[in-house]
């Protein structure tokens, strides 16, 4: 099966139907919305997400696309850098990504220093923090970056018959643990709860330095991701391999 002709083709030959946006992240889905695309959230919530594909008809939607931003495994990996699956890993299970990104295309899109590679991501139902977890991940899965809707889009795209991509941004690198107020500091519309954060430093504000560059990080990897933003559609290089 193909996704028609390539995704940016002229409009003539351009399949009207939406491209399905996963998204964990209110920043994420908000980055993605656009003509074109029908855009989920799931909040970080893996149940949620779920259930939200549920309502989703197959028939109405021309591909899937996993977009986001995904804890580094690979330590070689810096906040801000592309990792464009060729695979997605949960378990035993393994999801071959059917759409390819031209790295030559998005490398001219004006990403700075931001490494593009592409690579394995691996599927979890919760936030995978600590620095020794994010290693024993790596030596288990081989995979570059680690998110919580991918395996849950892949799924759905592949029992729908339908072409699936990722391509996730780095935020907090291998070396660097996730503070556990920036996880549950996340409202159920995938927003982040300002005041609770607040709250928090104040009781505690040793947390403040983890809380600040944690935060560096992620307004890297959303600078990132908007930059990536094009091609959701393929207008500037997404394609639909043979599945």
């Amino acid at each position: 099966m193909k996704l028609g002709a390539r995704i940016g083709a002229p409009v003539g030959n351009l399949d009207p139907r939406p491209v399905l946006i996963v998204t964990g992240l209110v920043q994420e889905a908000r980055i993605a919305s656009g003509p074109g695309m029908a855009v989920v959230c799931s909040s970080s919530d893996p149940q949620q997400l779920r259930a939200l594909l549920t309502v989703f008809d197959p028939a109405t939607i021309r591909g899937v696309i996993s977009f986001g931003v995904a804890g580094g495994l690979d330590p070689t990996l810096k906040s801000g850098d592309i990792v464009v699956a060729t695979e997605v890993q949960a378990g035993d299970t393994r999801w071959l990504a059917d759409l390819a990104l031209k790295e030559d295309l998005i490398a001219g899109f004006g990403l700075g220093r931001r490494r593009i590679v592409r690579g394995r991501l691996a599927g979890a139902e919760e936030v995978v923090a600590a620095r020794h977890l994010k290693e024993a991940l790596h030596l288990e899965t081989g995979a570059a970056a680690v998110d919580m809707e991918s395996h849950i889009a892949a799924e759905y795209a592949a029992n729908a018959g339908l072409p699936f991509a990722a391509l996730r941004v780095v935020s907090d690198p291998a070396h660097r643990a996730l503070p556990s107020l920036a996880m549950a500091a996340i409202k159920p519309n995938g927003d982040i709860d300002l005041r609770k954060v607040l709250r928090s430093v104040a009781r505690n504000p040793r947390t403040l330095r983890d809380l600040v560059t944690t935060g560096i990080d992620f307004s890297r990897a959303l600078r990132s991701l908007r930059g990536c933003r094009g091609f959701l559609l393929g207008s500037e290089g997404l394609v639909a391999a043979d599945l």
